[in-house]
């Protein structure tokens, strides 16, 4: 989630990606675009096959971090796990800078994922799929070694929440939470067997079935981080869960069979599973302030108040979760 001042500035014209294009081959005109999330996204076509270009301001990402990114994406692709692939610019790079009046870009060109999206209706089957690819990930994840940089970590993200609510010292609830998760995390053991580098946006949005393999294809690995595996679990099933935490839901059982198919999840991962719940409404919280500040601006588009109006309502429902 990017700010939102910064996504008026990236929004205001196609230039920025227009720019950045022409460091890749492509269709003359075919540059559209897509999203607007923690990315600028546009689609293109190349001899009529469907890329993506992705972009971002350096406030909100560093080259140092995408190349641990796309590094842990080429090591699950060398192993065979079905995951979207960088593409090398005309320059030979994976990454590719644009100097702009409003900032410094970064800018990065996927393969399109092979498969169809689900959505609430997903079969039980297709939950077992889900569970057991999100374990295939996390078994590879703990034979990976990055040869330089490493991704965040879940201390990092309680820092970076930290720094945050200093700047709004009304926030308390938030600072007792951010306390209280603070502490039960520091008493939880890690291990190989529960701890490694996780996708920490494994739903059903980035995710890409194939009915005829049962697998999926797996894009946006730019929130990875090291945490407990179970931590992945239920921000995978953040969506299907909702506020409750009712794991004998027919979706959620299958998830957790399929995921069990591969790894083997143990009490004492399932009695984690609530405080993971609370970092994920925690972060959430934390980027959706983030993303608010600054975002009073002059002129703005009328898109603007609608996407304010509905992160304020997220943040305080969000908010009114705290202690609970």
């Amino acid at each position: 989630m990017m700010k939102l001042s910064n996504m008026v500035k990236g929004l205001a014209s196609d230039a920025v990606a227009k720019s950045l294009i022409q460091n890749w081959e492509h269709d003359e005109g075919s540059l559209k675009f897509w999203r607007a999330s923690s990315n600028f996204v546009y689609a293109f076509r190349n001899n009529q096959e469907i890329f993506f270009l992705r972009f971002s301001f350096d406030q909100e990402n560093s080259i140092e971090q995408m190349k641990a990114e796309l590094e842990f994406m080429e090591y699950l692709k060398a192993n065979h796990y079905p995951c979207v692939s960088p593409i090398l610019s005309i320059n030979g790079k994976y990454i590719e800078i644009a100097q702009q009046s409003e900032g410094t870009y970064f800018a990065v060109v996927f393969r399109s994922a092979k498969g169809v999206t689900l959505d609430e209706n997903i079969t039980e089957v297709q939950c077992e799929d889900w569970g057991r690819s999100l374990a295939t990930l996390h078994q590879l994840s703990k034979e990976y070694e990055p040869s330089d940089t490493k991704r965040p970590n879940w201390r990092d993200i309680l820092r970076k929440i930290d720094v945050l609510l200093q700047r709004h010292p009304d926030e308390m609830e938030a600072m007792g939470e951010l306390d209280r998760l603070t502490e039960w995390l520091q008493s939880f053991p890690i291990s190989n067997r529960n701890f490694g580098l996780i996708h920490y946006d494994f739903q059903l949005d980035n995710i890409f079935y194939n009915e005829i393999s049962h697998s999926f294809s797996v894009i946006d690995f730019d929130d990875a981080i090291y945490s407990w595996y179970v931590h992945d679990i239920i921000t995978a099933l953040g969506d299907v869960l909702g506020d409750n935490l009712n794991m004998d839901k027919p979706q959620v059982k299958s998830f957790l069979k399929g995921y069990n198919l591969v790894i083997s999840l143990n009490n004492e991962d399932y009695n984690q599973l609530p405080y993971f719940q609370r970092f994920m409404k925690l972060y959430s919280f934390s980027r959706l302030l983030w993303s608010l500040e600054g975002c009073e601006i002059a002129d703005a588009p009328k898109w603007l108040d609608d996407i304010k109006k509905k992160f304020v309502h997220v943040r305080d429902e969000l908010r009114r979760g705290f202690g609970e």
